[in-house]
């Protein structure tokens, strides 16, 4: 633990606590009239256009009835929902009792749901009526004290005791409420991070660190009254990456999808003339194909995009580039609320050509104000320089950093005594403080001593016409430790292909990237690439599956 100084007292009123309320109270008071649109199409409901100061009415009886049924500072309320207004709402209302909003991922297998809502000690469930099923299932795994149908109806078939149906218990409060001062280091929400081993890991979101990065993340992305901003992230992911926050404390256009498909939200940015949109490459390159389908002359030039990933593909951005629209690159993770870094040019950047400044796009981005970072050899330990070419594991802190999981004897894996949460991905910062992603630690491959991207192999694999997906892992070899794999789909065009000639195309393909030394010894190729429950690829089953084939190979070549 770093020492503090205690300096000469201010004269601020440093006690002035941040709640994620007031965001809500205020815009309720200085931009009551700007709309929040909220779609429940592809739920069976409608379209319900409100504004802020109705919301705030919404939420304060809510809130209300909340403390009627006996929710308290401290308690646990957890939610299955899709990105609409209740959900919208739920924030508030719940963190305004001094409780938690615990956000449960739909996609995760029952298990995991319930390991999660017994680790939280969740007290109700708010759900969506689409999902009745799945909470009756995990109500057989815990006790809740009652549960809330998110829904217009106010009855609908379920094994749910006792059930409350939204709209009807709200219809019996009052729409005013005085709020308490909640202290802005208790948790207002929470998300569980899920891995590849394991159960999933709770990260409790304080207030202060929720208002504090909605305050920074809005400056970097420039968000101001005259803008729409569409909800696509689910908020269960990250609070929904935590930009929602911040439309009602500028007063910005909200609008929520709810369930959703790239058909429905490429007709939402066109109609309701969206500005600005948070969504991972998964959503947003099908979008594309959906934009040039349904209007080929469109015109987004107004609309900026923001995307996660590891490196967003150039395709992608060249193509939303095509019909006016920007793709913003940024980093972050659940741990970190999410925000890390966010690429956005400076002045260095925009000397160089368009083709340096696509390249550079790939970046993961400038290293935001509030997040100190550093780079550490994963080898030895040590602090590496910021040149753009030493390698090192992200080391990260600051006041939306976890500083541990909840009541989770992994912390100390991953967060050291000083606050330092190690991030698990290992790459460069240039001199101009850009932070670029080469893999995650555990994936990068060690071979004779120097170390391979796989990350790198895959990216240019993907590239080639024969490819639809490409994995790459490190696999025990008798000589060099660790020699690369490849594992690839191919597109079904090139599946009649002779194999040994496809694989012999795709290393000459890569040695004009890499060094013969980096290219895989051997390329095999697969129906399916294997995924978590959230999508992501399967590495761990992978490595356990081809661990000890070179080994093998070494015996029976």
């Amino acid at each position: 633990m770093r020492k503090i100084i205690d300096g000469t007292p201010s004269t601020m009123n440093d006690e002035y606590q941040l709640n994620l309320h007031k965001i809500l109270h205020h815009a309720a008071k200085v931009h009551d009239e700007v709309e929040v649109i909220s779609y429940r199409t592809l739920q069976g409901g409608g379209v319900y256009t409100m504004n802020y100061s109705m919301v705030y009415e919404r939420v304060c009886k809510m809130a209300n009835a909340l403390e009627d049924l006996g929710v308290n500072a401290k308690d646990r309320v957890a939610i299955l929902g899709w990105n609409d207004h209740r959900y919208f709402e739920s924030y508030f209302s719940v963190s305004g009792v001094g409780a938690v909003l615990v956000q449960l991922n739909s996609r995760l297998h029952r298990d995991e749901l319930a390991y999660i809502v017994k680790h939280s000690d969740s007290k109700a469930l708010f759900l969506d009526e689409t999902l009745i099923p799945l909470a009756e299932a995990l109500a057989e795994k815990h006790n809740f004290e009652f549960f809330v149908i998110m829904s217009d109806k106010s009855e609908l078939a379920s094994k749910l005791k006792p059930v409350y149906y939204y709209e009807e218990l709200i219809k019996e409060y009052p729409k005013k409420r005085s709020w308490p001062e909640i202290d802005e280091r208790s948790a207002a929400t929470a998300c569980y991070t899920q891995g590849t081993t394991g159960m999933p890991k709770g990260v409790f979101y304080s207030h202060r660190a929720l208002i504090l990065h909605m305050l920074v993340s809005a400056n970097m992305l420039s968000l101001n009254p005259t803008d729409v901003f569409l909800q696509i992230v689910p908020f269960y992911h990250v609070n929904g990456w935590g930009f929602h926050f911040a439309c009602p404390a500028f007063g910005v256009k909200l609008v929520l999808p709810g369930m959703y498909n790239p058909v429905h939200l490429a007709n939402i940015i066109i109609n309701e003339k969206v500005t600005i949109a948070p969504a991972a490459p998964a959503i947003l390159i099908p979008m594309l194909e959906v934009f040039r389908r349904i209007e080929p002359n469109i015109d987004l030039r107004n609309l900026r995009l923001v995307s996660g990933a590891n490196e967003p593909p150039l395709a992608m951005q060249r193509g939303y580039a095509r019909i006016g629209a920007k793709v913003i690159h940024a980093y972050g993770a659940t741990e970190a609320t999410p925000l890390i870094s966010i690429n956005v040019a400076k002045p260095q950047i925009l000397k160089l050509d368009e083709e340096a400044q696509w390249e550079h796009m790939k970046k993961q981005g400038l290293i935001i104000f509030g997040i100190e970072a550093k780079l550490v050899n994963p080898s030895t330990g040590e602090e590496v320089p910021w040149d753009g070419k030493s390698l090192g594991e992200l080391w990260v802190r600051g006041p939306w950093v976890i500083k541990e999981y909840y009541q989770d004897p992994r912390s100390k894996e991953s967060v050291t005594e000083d606050g330092w949460w190690r991030t698990g991905d290992a790459g460069t910062i240039d001199e101009l403080g850009y932070f670029q992603i080469l893999d995650r630690l555990k994936d990068l491959i060690k071979s004779g001593g120097e170390w391979i991207s796989s990350l790198n192999l895959e990216t240019v694999l993907m590239k080639h016409p024969y490819v639809l997906e490409a994995v790459v892992i490190g696999v025990q070899h008798p000589r060099w430790g660790e020699r690369p794999l490849a594992l690839v789909v191919l597109k079904d065009q090139y599946k009649g292909k002779p194999k040994d000639v496809i694989e012999k195309d795709l290393k000459q393909f890569l040695l004009g990237k890499f060094a013969e030394w980096q290219v895989p010894d051997r390329i095999l190729f697969i129906d399916e690439i294997p995924r978590t429950s959230v999508g992501k690829i399967n590495k761990r089953l992978l490595r356990e599956k081809y661990r000890d084939y070179y080994l093998r190979l070494e015996v029976n070549p």
